[in-house]
């Protein structure tokens, strides 16, 4: 109805300006907003106030100009000018009830929207280093990312979901010296295991395939591995823990040989992206690319990336680093680009990763950052403008971690033994359902309290229960019926849709007509949350019909209409649901 209205306002506009009561250029789209008071009619536009001021009119008189060369429109009970200058308009409740078999012959297309005009839009997300399992802390990230993905493609964009695998530079590795040192142990050499090496049980297990693999191929004493090796930092502060574990790196490669350390290296970046694969499955979450970060460098991506940036005048040599003049971009600092040794930094590798994201076909990225990546932003956004990219088609949200609780009490993360609690283990304790719900639930930017307790409970309380308890109280009524050896006919039930009018009813009729502007402006905000927000307003309306009123009534007529409303809303949860991950389950 939005758009029918919007339509009928233009078309009045169109002839003010063919007459020479206006001119041009009209706004790209004429807005129109649900009233928050049904006094002030079912929906509101505020063009003549836009317009009053170019038009040199006064904006009332503007707006009855407006009134009086609509399209005649039967679905428009009336029109009354409020205000400076608000146009309300009163629907029949014939238009109002329309949105019921709209939904019905829509199904799951209900909410779609072609604004994305299949533009190619590439959102990077998750993209956790792969020298662990996946943690609560990228739990977030990951289901704010695929709804973010999914909304995207319900409005039209052509999606690539892809994960940055970082199985290049320093942490990857850490993660191979410290898998090869594990297998030492099991090979009986007492280690000093190193304060920053990786000490979860996982790695414990990557060394044990490794010891079946290669038996004692890789043996070495460990009073020869740690010959020469910096201290590593000490309980009284000497040492280095840094210098010590780079030095056990470089120690495993002149032992190993290129091969051998390679062969452990990617032992572990295998068996644990293969984990983190699975996780993501398990929770929903699929990728259509995974972009490795060695093709960066195998492909010379990185090397092509920095030449444009040369190019474009914006790099300088200074100390013999090669620096990025980040500063000319509201950054506090230039940026090194290459170090003097020659070595790529990680901001390099960063910048051509973004980069090859239009050259593979993106019109649009998205990078979604942790909160700690905020002042990444701007270096990131202004290398990217000096490659000639235009900033308004790069986004980068960012996602703050969430924090555990159960009821009251904190949740401790993680210990200094490495251990720290699983994605995979939430999932177990609350369910995929709630998870998805409770790290959608706020807007990605806002600090986020995850209440255990609250996600496991059957109440109402609990907001993805009570949304998904309308969904199965639909269901039950549905088999109600079939207990009552009644059928629903849903074409007499469209044809007597005017019977809809208590309250509740027409409260319920309004929220689902808003169903598909939430759609529009949670995509075009990044604002998955509001979908749940949303629906959590439509099950209340829906739990608040369903207990003041029977549907399986006598009067055939009305217990067809009322069916057909209850239909639709099942409808409505179960498309917004899924744009959020989670299931619509048929009983609870």
């Amino acid at each position: 109805m939005k758009k029918t209205l919007a339509d009928l306002v233009k078309a009045a506009l169109d002839k003010l300006v063919a007459d020479g009561t206006l001119t041009g250029p009209l706004p790209a789209s004429i807005q129109i907003e649900h009233t928050r008071d049904k006094q002030f009619g079912d929906f509101a536009c505020n063009i003549a106030m836009m317009l009053a001021k170019p038009a040199k009119r006064n904006p009332r008189e503007l707006a009855q100009a407006i009134i009086d060369n609509l399209p005649d429109n039967a679905g428009i009970e009336k029109i009354e000018i409020a205000g400076p200058g608000f146009i309300n308009f009163y629907l029949t409740d014939t238009a109002l009830h329309s949105i019921i078999e709209e939904i019905l012959l829509a199904k799951a297309d209900y909410g779609k929207q072609s604004f994305g005009d299949n533009q190619k839009i590439n959102v990077e997300f998750v993209s956790a280093n792969p020298t662990g399992p996946l943690h609560v802390g990228h739990g977030r990230g990951a289901a704010y990312g695929a709804a973010l993905s999914d909304l995207l493609a319900h409005v039209d964009y052509n999606v690539e979901r892809e994960y940055y695998v970082n199985d290049a530079g320093r942490q990857m590795n850490i993660l191979a010296t410290s898998i090869w040192l594990r297998y030492l142990e099991l090979c009986g050499e007492t280690i000093a295991f190193p304060r920053n090496g990786y000490k979860g049980k996982y790695i414990i297990a990557i060394a044990e395939q490794l010891q079946k693999q290669h038996n004692d191929a890789f043996h070495w004493p460990a009073a020869e591995v740690f010959q020469n090796i910096p201290l590593d930092e000490q309980a009284d502060g000497s040492g280095n823990k840094e210098a010590h574990i780079d030095g056990l790196i470089e120690k495993a490669k002149a032992l190993l040989g290129d091969s051998g350390f390679r062969s452990v290296l990617q032992l572990g970046l295998d068996d644990i992206l293969a984990d983190i694969r699975d996780d993501l499955a398990e929770f929903g979450v699929s990728f259509e690319s995974w972009f490795s970060e060695r093709r960066l460098f195998d492909e010379g991506i990185v090397e092509a990336c920095l030449e444009r940036l040369k190019a474009s005048g914006h790099t300088y040599e200074k100390d013999g680093n090669i620096w990025f003049r980040s500063t000319d971009f509201d950054d506090d600092k230039d940026r090194v680009l290459i170090r003097a040794n020659g070595q790529p930094t990680y901001f390099a590798a960063d910048i051509a990763n973004h980069m090859n994201k239009f050259d593979r076909g993106a019109d649009k990225i998205i990078m979604i950052f942790g909160a700690d990546h905020h002042g990444y932003v701007a270096r990131v956004r202004g290398a990217l403008k000096a490659l000639g990219i235009d900033n308004d088609n790069v986004h980068i949200p960012l996602v703050q971690f969430a924090v555990l609780y159960r009821g009251k009490e904190k949740v401790q993360m993680s210990t200094r033994s490495g251990e720290f609690i699983t994605l995979r283990s939430l999932r177990e304790e609350v369910g995929n359902d709630a998870a998805r719900f409770f790290y959608t639930m706020r807007k990605a930017e806002q600090h986020l309290d995850f209440d255990l307790e609250l996600a496991k409970s059957q109440s109402t309380d609990n907001p993805v229960y009570y949304i998904q308890y309308a969904h199965a109280r639909v269901c039950s009524v549905f088999r109600q019926l079939d207990e009552k050896n009644l059928t629903w006919d849903e074409t007499a039930g469209l044809a007597n849709t005017g019977l809809l009018l208590e309250p509740q009813e027409k409260q319920l009729i309004e929220t689902l007509t808003k169903f598909p502007e939430i759609v529009a402006a949670a995509a075009q905000s990044f604002e998955p949350h509001n979908t749940g927000h949303y629906l959590r307003d439509l099950a209340n309306s829906f739990h608040t019909y369903y207990n003041a009123h029977q549907f399986i009534v006598d009067d055939e007529a009305l217990r067809n209409a009322r069916l057909c409303l209850v239909k639709a809303t099942q409808q409505v949860l179960k498309n917004g649901l899924k744009l959020l991950g989670v299931s619509a389950p048929e009983q609870m």
